[in-house]
């Protein structure tokens, strides 16, 4: 979900949730602690260099339970950001803390915020030896000799 998005369904909210990948609830009282650009340059395994850039919210919690941040709240911290920052209209991606910080993406659904799971992928499968696709063999091609029977001791 890009950043523009987020601002636009953030206009017709009052209150903000967020939804974790298994349904439950991030705690009300969270706090949005950094806005952010966040730029990543490497080298995949195939040796090309890339470059890619998100916006970062991390979301935090503390022991203050009264704490609710509002919809208008938070796009005024992503307004702070925008001028100061100087942000584009990117992809956002979210940090939260459980057993460790979890990086997610973002959707939204009936009002709520949804963080979806990521994953890792091989950007150069072509150069890595990966097949795209998983080859399609007949099973009757490959008996070459003779076939296994319950009783031949084969197995």
């Amino acid at each position: 979900m890009k950043l523009a998005s987020i601002k636009n369904e953030l206009e017709h909210l009052t209150h903000v949730n967020f939804i974790l990948p298994d349904g439950k609830a991030v705690p009300a009282h969270f706090h949005v602690t950094e806005v952010g650009e966040v730029t990543k340059r490497y080298i995949d395994c195939g040796g090309t260099l890339r470059e890619e850039s998100k916006v970062s919210f991390q979301l935090w919690q503390a022991d203050d339970y009264e704490h609710r941040l509002g919809a208008s709240q938070l796009l005024n911290i992503i307004s702070k950001a925008e001028q100061v920052l100087e942000l584009k209209d990117l992809e956002v991606e979210v940090e939260y803390q459980g057993d460790t910080i979890g990086r997610y993406g973002l959707d939204f659904v009936g009002g709520d915020f949804l963080l979806t799971a990521t994953q890792t992928d091989c950007l150069a499968k072509d150069k890595c030896g990966i097949p795209l696709e998983k080859p399609k063999i007949r099973l009757s091609s490959i008996a070459q000799g003779p076939v296994c029977t319950p009783n031949s001791g084969c197995c």
